[in-house]
């Protein structure tokens, strides 16, 4: 089980700051979690997340059952030990991916029939089947199985959708505490863009009692001015007690918006998707390294940075690596973007520990950070 605590709260947001402690392992929020999807954050080792700040890390419960398959795992000392991985470890329970691949799935009140994106062969899981996955898996916090929905998507279907949550939920925790096992399951919100259905979801959610809640089905197409209205909504409903984690963001302007809503935990593909894209983190926005103006620029991707591939290259030999389709690219590519993100998160957290939450906010849409 995990332990929470608030320790600081800003006085003109929702931004707060505190710890979340794993396996006697203390973890400082806000956080963020780079994801390794299959068990392994592309092109780095664990010593390099280390490296780059990282205390905890997302994985994918669907695609690690698919492949190599959660008893594999469990036989060789559960998710930490098979990847080598210390610290913190959440599992995601991978309903957004089968619900993305929508023509290979088909709903019902028990659970989700769907076809493997790999090999086409044909899967049947309940809410109380990947309870069981995550925790053979190994992780430290789970997520239940839920149905997020489309932008857009009508309020009827989007209904329909947040009651089949709510049911799954229960039936969630209704496994998981019968399994026992250690593990911190984490209820999750749903309701799209419409407040009567977060506001139902969320009080529903809460009723069945969670250590931890998640806010879903948000930065999935829709305005950020709308997201951010209806995660500020969703946000003022959970409890003050307990963490509060938005799945799949990780902008920085998305991060800092969040976060002064009360947000403490996040996870996205961007930075590491970006990097296999040239595409890096500095402060005011984002450079392409591909971009014929670095062919002879001598300066590191971020000045004064100090991650590992500023510390030792320029942006024009990174440049080449991408042309050239060499590995160490991506990687190099990578360790800036975790190291960067993660080091923007850092220092918010100390701006709101230090009382500068909107000091922060004002440096960083200047361009400063």
């Amino acid at each position: 089980m995990i332990d929470f605590r608030v320790e600081k709260r800003c006085t003109r947001t929702q931004a707060r700051a505190g710890t979340l402690k794993i396996r006697d392992r203390e973890i400082p929020t806000p956080v963020f979690m780079p994801v390794g999807t299959y068990a392994a954050v592309k092109t780095l080792s664990p010593p390099e997340i280390r490296e780059v700040g990282a205390e905890i890390i997302l994985s994918n419960a669907y695609h690690l059952h698919l492949r190599p398959g959660e008893k594999l795992i469990r036989s060789l000392g559960g998710i930490h030990r098979f990847t080598g991985w210390d610290r913190g470890y959440l599992t995601d329970s991978g309903g957004f991916q089968i619900f993305s691949l929508s023509p290979l799935r088909e709903i019902s009140a028990q659970g989700l029939r769907f076809r493997s994106h790999i090999d086409g062969s044909e899967h049947f899981l309940t809410p109380e089947d990947v309870v069981r996955i995550e925790t053979e898996i190994g992780a430290d916090i789970i997520m239940p199985l839920d149905i997020p929905t489309p932008m857009p998507s009508t309020h009827d279907e989007a209904e329909k959708a947040c009651s089949t949550t709510i049911d799954w939920a229960a039936r969630s925790k209704e496994a998981w505490v019968k399994r026992g096992d250690g593990t911190t399951l984490f209820g999750i919100v749903q309701g799209n863009v419409y407040p009567d259905l977060r506001e139902r979801c969320a009080k529903a959610i809460q009723d069945i009692d969670f250590p931890g809640y998640a806010v879903g089905g948000l930065s999935v197409g829709e305005e950020k001015k709308t997201m951010y209205e209806v995660l500020g909504f969703t946000t003022s409903l959970l409890p003050a007690d307990k963490p509060r984690y938005l799945m799949g963001v990780g902008a920085p302007c998305d991060i800092l918006e969040s976060v002064m809503h009360g947000v403490d935990m996040f996870d996205s593909v961007l930075p590491t998707r970006n990097a296999r894209n040239a595409t890096v983190f500095i402060p005011g926005g984002k450079l392409s390294l591909r971009n014929i103006m670095h062919r002879e620029d001598s300066r590191p991707i971020q000045k004064g940075c100090l991650c590992y591939a500023c510390r030792n290259f320029s942006r024009a030999y990174i440049r080449h690596l991408f042309k050239t389709r060499e590995i160490l690219a991506y990687r190099l590519a990578t360790i800036h973007n975790l190291h960067y993100l993660i080091g923007f998160v850092a220092e918010l957290r100390k701006a709101v520990r230090e009382g500068k939450t909107e000091e922060f906010a004002g440096r960083f849409k200047d361009g400063m950070l």
